[in-house]
């Protein structure tokens, strides 16, 4: 780990990834071996996550190349000094900011969308003019294999480089002298990673995840709610950190809803979702042993059909949890949505609000004033109205939780910036010397004072 962050730190030394053209050099060929790659890719990901290929493509790959162009698009406007007002104490100056890289920059991956959540944050710390070392999730080990094997033999390790293992290798690489550090994962994790980062006051950004909820009112479209929300929570077998965890949907709809979700899990993976092509399955026996806890405590389940040798755990709707079940004590990351009925949005709103902030909001309404109080009164990362999980897809929106969700933000502009420390340059001349400001002070205060005032 020391020798591969001391040939980084030698590398961005020399210069190299300032050069911006330099930098759009490595993302279009990141590009390439992203089309080149594509069929190893969807293997991999099968072979993990028994992920669909449709999934494997909309969820992974078309992000990433999305983000990548761009990112080449604007590279060269956001890399450049940006020219800010000056003030009337320092006239005459022209004032600066610089977008400067850090150097060594650390990426650590996350198992549930492994190619992109590893390649992701990379592709914003090399536009930012960082050097790279990549540590992709071991819990996806053909991706984890795909990765590294992509990376390391077609970049120089100097500039871009990947290392796959365990735990003890993370801290491996964050006992070393790091710029900055990207860790996407749970907060538990997290927590130990900021520890690791404050140790030598490693700036950090953490994406994290939480029990992000969905709220449909009285004025919603009640199938339309029922069809994204459906889709938002069971796509990649639920693993995801933004899907919907739990559902409060008006006391007057919940029986409408529940019809409506059933009728769309069969629509979207057929009578037995255990046959379908396009659902898949939970990443290991540690994860689906805690899943499938859950539902211990369920008087009553829809679905709840599951097969530990396949790892398979049926989409499965929960319409009597409550904030006492096991299900609502943590963040579920599984196919498993609880539906919670209330009749005073205020009192959700309070309910929300006494627990952990969300990474993620997802309001049904068609009610301006409930859209309004939602976004003013609940503290969350991001969100949709009327829809679930496709606000990631805006590369000008910033994405990152809040609190316990993590902090930080990435995706488009946001993750060139949360790679780039911002320099501020005064430049001035020589002339003129203003005699106010330097010492002796007598005299100088009332004559402060009196600029203070006129302006």
């Amino acid at each position: 780990m020391e020798e591969i962050v001391n040939i980084q730190q030698q590398f961005f030394k020399q210069g190299h990834t300032r050069d911006v053209d330099f930098r759009k050099e490595q993302l279009r060929k990141i590009k390439k071996l992203l089309n080149t790659y594509e069929d190893d890719i969807f293997d991999a990901l099968f072979a993990d996550l028994k992920k669909p290929v449709f999934e494997t493509y909309e969820t992974e790959l078309l992000i990433l190349k999305h983000e990548i162009d761009h990112l080449l698009s604007n590279l060269s406007s956001w890399a450049s000094p940006t020219k800010v007002s000056g003030e009337f104490f320092n006239f005459p100056s022209q004032n600066y900011i610089h977008p400067q890289p850090y150097g060594v920059s650390l990426v650590i991956g996350a198992w549930n969308y492994p190619l992109q959540l590893s390649l992701n944050p990379a592709l914003s710390s090399i536009a930012a003019g960082n050097t790279t070392i990549i540590k992709p999730s071991e819990h996806a080990s053909h991706t984890s294999r795909l990765v590294t094997n992509m990376i390391n033999e077609n970049f120089e390790a100097g500039f871009l480089h990947a290392i796959e293992g365990d735990a003890e290798v993370t801290q491996s690489l964050l006992d070393q002298p790091l710029d900055y550090i990207f860790f996407t994962g749970s907060t538990t994790v997290g927590k130990k990673i900021m520890h690791a980062a404050a140790k030598q006051l490693t700036p950090l950004t953490l994406e994290l995840g939480g029990k992000s909820p969905a709220i449909v009112d009285q004025s919603a479209d009640i199938a339309t709610a029922a069809k994204r929300i459906c889709w938002g929570k069971f796509i990649n077998a639920g693993q995801t950190c933004v899907s919907p965890d739990y559902v409060y949907v008006h006391k007057s709809l919940k029986k409408t809803f529940l019809q409506h979700l059933k009728e769309y899990v069969t629509e979207f993976y057929g009578d037995d979702p255990s046959q379908s092509p396009d659902y898949a399955r939970i990443i290991n026996r540690n994860h689906f042993s805690r899943i499938t806890g859950l539902l211990e405590d369920q008087s009553e389940v829809i679905g709840g059909q599951y097969n530990e040798e396949d790892l398979y755990i049926e989409p499965t709707i929960l319409p009597r949890a409550d904030w006492n079940h096991s299900v609502m004590q943590e963040e579920i990351f599984g196919p498993l949505l609880p539906v919670l009925p209330f009749a005073d949005l205020d009192d959700v709103i309070t309910t929300i609000n006494s627990h952990s902030r969300p990474l993620a909001l997802y309001l049904f309404s068609t009610d301006s004033d409930n859209q309004e109080k939602i976004i003013n009164e609940i503290p969350f990362g991001g969100g949709c109205i009327n829809d679930t999980v496709a606000h990631l897809a805006n590369l000008n929106l910033p994405f990152g939780g809040i609190g316990n969700s993590g902090f930080g933000q990435y995706h488009g502009k946001s993750g060139f910036d949360e790679f780039s420390h911002q320099k501020s340059i005064m430049k001035k001349s020589g002339w003129p010397q203003i005699p106010l400001r330097y010492p002796p002070y007598e005299g100088n205060l009332k004559w402060l004072k009196k600029f203070t005032d006129l302006l």
